[in-house]
């Protein structure tokens, strides 16, 4: 289930696991990073973070600036997934017929194993 930009409100007493979801340019990674803040104050206590997965945003290496965001984010969250660019998907292919990157195989796999955790 996809909460949009808010977090999950579980009835009570439940606890939601989230993934947060980010594409890798400076907008995005801003957004992952002031919601990984919210989760680490402890205001979240219905949220188990299961981690980040960053998408990236264009073909090819990020530039050091949002390289070190994004490890400096990495650092305060559970997991995170960083996931390559795959063209077929901007052009609207089906995930299904496309020959994704290990990066995402890696990702279905570790969330099979924490969702059940």
């Amino acid at each position: 289930m996809s909460a949009g930009r808010y977090w999950p409100t579980p009835a009570p007493p439940g606890q939601s696991q989230v993934l947060l979801v980010a594409r890798s340019h400076a907008a995005g990674l801003c957004a992952a990073q002031a919601a990984v803040a919210q989760w680490a104050a402890g205001v979240l206590p219905s949220v188990h973070l299961l981690g980040l997965a960053v998408v990236a945003d264009a073909p090819g290496k990020r530039p050091k600036p949002l390289a070190d965001l994004l490890r400096l984010i990495g650092g305060g969250v559970p997991h995170l997934w960083d996931l390559p660019w795959v063209e077929a998907f901007r052009l609207g292919e089906p995930p299904d017929r496309v020959r994704l990157p290990p990066a995402y195989s890696r990702l279905v796999r570790d969330m099979g194993g924490l969702a059940s955790a």
